[in-house]
């Protein structure tokens, strides 16, 4: 079997990375024509087609994903390699997580804790709505997807959904609010109440809970960020509805409380995965750890 040419592949690498045939023939001296015929050869030898073309724009296919993942660490070993005699460097593999601008930056991070610190995984991570980090993960720039609102059934693209944790939901605020009170209806009518948007599934939870009680808060604040409702809480602007890892460092340090009150509700949590040809092995041992 030929051995693989590696001047195909730093061709396709660069063109990989500027994202345009043209502008890349222009900056490495050569005519289009001679580029694609280095790019055709490097699909030969590998057996699949490594971009696709839609309309004038040039996309990776997974295979190409999967080869500009592999020709980054090939042509980063070189500089490794440098680093290293220089008393430095190290190859690493990448790691493209995408998560709801909206979730928890504790749930995060205990997700993805394993990773962390480790010398050869570098974690490349995005934030953004639900639209842009599905179409992320059907474009193959993620490699996996963290939210509290799965996929819906219909979707036409082949995800894969994880139920990777459940979280209890509480009602946190400073202990001045939360002490004295021993049923819902007199921490929720004497306190303002910061909740989630009504688009969510705690918040819907919970208006089916104080219809069914006869309750009337009053509402302080809707909000649909995480990091908003912990900063609310945390200035003393009434008592959140929201699950206590978000605020676990406050209640850990008593600056917050949490209620004895149960709300009896939970909010689920979920990785978003693509079926790949070639997925990325750090994703696996991501999901293979115990959550729920």
């Amino acid at each position: 079997m030929a051995d693989l040419n590696y001047h195909h592949l730093r061709y396709f690498w660069a063109v990989a990375h500027d994202g345009n045939l043209t502008r890349t023939a222009d900056r490495l001296n050569l005519s289009q024509s001679a580029l694609s015929v280095q790019i055709r050869k490097l699909e030969e030898r590998l057996g699949h087609a490594l971009f696709e073309r839609r309309g004038r724009q040039l996309h990776l296919t997974e295979a190409g994903r999967l080869a500009l993942d592999h020709a980054d660490t090939i042509f980063a070993a070189g500089h490794d390699l440098i680093g290293t005699l220089a008393g430095t460097g190290r190859t690493r593999q990448a790691l493209r997580v995408g998560a709801l601008a909206t979730l928890s930056r504790n749930f995060q991070i205990s997700f993805l804790k394993p990773m962390l610190g480790q010398d050869d995984v570098e974690i490349i991570l995005r934030s953004g709505s639900a639209e842009e980090l599905f179409a992320g993960l059907e474009s193959l720039n993620l490699d996996i997807l963290l939210t509290n609102q799965p996929p819906p059934q219909d979707h036409v693209s082949p995800f894969t959904t994880h139920r990777i944790a459940e979280q209890k939901v509480g009602l946190i605020g400073s202990r001045q609010r939360i002490e004295g009170h021993a049923d819902l209806a007199s921490l929720l009518e004497q306190n303002p109440v910061i909740l989630p948007s009504s688009g969510s599934s705690v918040r819907q939870g919970f208006d089916a809970l104080i219809e069914r009680q006869g309750i009337r808060p009053n509402i302080a604040a809707e909000v649909d960020d995480m990091a908003m409702m912990r900063l609310l809480v945390r200035d003393d602007a009434g008592v959140a509805v929201i699950p206590p890892i978000v605020v676990q460092d406050e209640i850990s340090t008593g600056q917050l409380w949490e209620s004895e009150v149960s709300l009896d509700l939970t909010e689920s949590f979920y990785a978003v995965t693509m079926k790949r040809k070639f997925p990325n092995p750090l994703v696996g041992k991501l999901l293979a750890r115990d959550r729920l």
